[in-house]
């Protein structure tokens, strides 16, 4: 739309509130809204005020002024509100200079995009993420200076088949068993629906819906490819949807890589490919169907892997998740069909428009706008400098020798190693300018302060049941 449509729009639908949506430097969404009245057309040129200080990572309280500029194209009614509401994606500008804010995950995704077509390598990056979720019936934390837990419940939880739960009706998925059974053992199949529903009226093209492998009711929704900027903006309404329709049916919904210990993690395996004039550019006569194009794709990736993981795994939690000799991609190589290898090219189908690269390290902790901008600039890296990554690696990696295994390269083992990772490579993300020096210094800084350091200060439950005794 544009915004003379969005006016009309709102008209049409009885739209009493606008909900200005942007989103912060760690990857949550942030709004306020305003009556439908203050909507005008120059609002999507002049753009509103707000606090840039109060945000996550961003300006210092001497220069917090910051505008916000609603894009057209995301209008939609929001689907949770009680009065109508339009709701509308913003950009982030610096209210001097009118320049663009280089902190805005949003305009370093634009960024991206803009790079890739002037090395005139193609015109459109697809992304298709799948992102996992888990669905709790009761969740409970709390940190203090001298006490400390967690405790999470969920109908379908494998602790509870002993439980009174007046009555217990068993049907629990045991560990690891839980992709993917039909009800009643897969309990969420309804709420799942609903979701879809929903997704579907905001215009997310839904693909599959099922449980996934995990007890406590984790679950997959499957969104098809979309352009990387619209995409990002669709895995944030993706997120917001299962949120809130979990909350009305009294369950919680997480995105955490790992809540679980002894079950399945959460991932994000992302889908990507590169088009150019309506044409797909992985399609070729190389290794599964892909294009030499695709296999340096691949290299780019893999080279840059580890420091990709502070940007594509960020958080504390994402490294529970990524343990060497489980079922986490966590080895560096690719192959086609292997689910073990941490870049795979899927073989459903051998049409040219299917053929695509699956990052399969990344979880749903990220700032999608972020993480799909240096995959992507990663993958140009390997393009651009014809990087080979090697033979593909189609054994299963779980059961290589040793001495084998060692040869292969993995992902990180921790937040900390990640950021160092980054901080030591990471000139193929300051082409075109995508991410600044700054951005990504404070990202590093932020993460190092705010995650890394607050968690190593603090005892673990677990270690009072190894130490306490010592």
């Amino acid at each position: 739309m544009r915004p003379k449509d969005v006016l009309t729009f709102a008209q049409e639908n009885n739209v009493v509130m606008v909900d200005y949506k942007f989103i912060d430097f760690p990857g949550i969404w942030q709004n306020f809204s305003m009556p439908i009245s203050e909507l005008e057309e120059s609002t999507f040129e002049e753009g509103l005020g707000f606090d840039g200080s109060s945000i996550r990572g961003w300006q210092a309280i001497n220069a917090s002024d910051m505008l916000m500029i609603p894009d057209p194209s995301t209008a939609i009614l929001d689907p949770f509100r009680k009065y109508p509401t339009l709701s509308l994606v913003c950009n982030i500008v610096d209210p001097i200079t009118k320049e663009p804010y280089s902190r805005d995950p949003r305009y370093i995704a634009q960024k991206a995009i803009q790079y890739m077509k002037s090395t005139g390598i193609g015109d459109t990056a697809f992304f298709g993420p799948e992102a996992e979720f888990f669905l709790f019936d009761d969740v409970r934390y709390d940190q203090t200076a001298n006490s400390g837990f967690y405790f999470l419940d969920s109908r379908e939880g494998t602790w509870n088949t002993g439980k009174d739960e007046g009555p217990n009706l068993g049907y629990k998925p045991r560990h690891k068993e839980g992709y993917f059974p039909v009800a009643p053992t897969d309990q969420f199949e309804d709420i799942r629906t609903e979701m879809v529903a929903i997704m579907q009226k905001c215009g997310i093209h839904i693909e599959a819906q099922h449980h996934e492998v995990a007890t406590g009711g984790q679950g997959e929704i499957d969104m098809r490819f979309a352009p990387m900027v619209e995409q990002a903006d669709k895995l944030m309404l993706f997120k917001y949807i299962i949120k809130n329709v979990a909350r009305q049916h009294g369950l919680s919904a997480t995105f955490m890589p790992k809540p679980l210990f002894g079950d399945n993690g959460t991932g994000m395996h992302t889908h990507q490919s590169i088009w150019k004039d309506g044409k797909p550019l992985f399609a070729g006569n190389g290794y599964a169907g892909v294009s030499e194009m695709a296999i340096h794709y691949i290299g780019g990736i893999l080279k840059h892997a580890r420091a990709l993981a502070a940007l594509t795994n960020p958080t504390t939690n994402s490294y529970k998740r990524l343990v060497p000799g489980f079922e986490a991609p966590v080895n560096l190589a690719y192959s086609a069909r292997n689910r073990s290898a941490s870049v795979r090219i899927p073989m459903y189908s051998p049409s040219p428009k299917a053929k695509r690269v699956e990052v399969r390290f990344p979880d749903p902790s990220c700032n999608p706008y972020l993480a799909f901008s240096a995959m992507l600039m990663a993958g140009l890296d390997g393009i651009e400098n014809k990087i080979n990554p090697g033979e593909a690696m189609d054994k299963d990696l779980y059961e290589l020798p040793a001495e084998e295994l060692a040869q292969i390269p993995q992902m990180p083992g921790a937040l900390d190693e990640a950021l160092d990772e980054l901080e030591a490579d990471h000139e193929f993300l300051l082409k075109g300018n995508v991410f600044t020096e700054d951005a990504l210094t404070t990202w590093i800084q932020y993460k190092r302060d705010n995650e890394v350091d607050a968690l190593r200060l603090r005892p673990h439950p677990y270690e009072f049941f190894m130490y306490y005794d010592i």
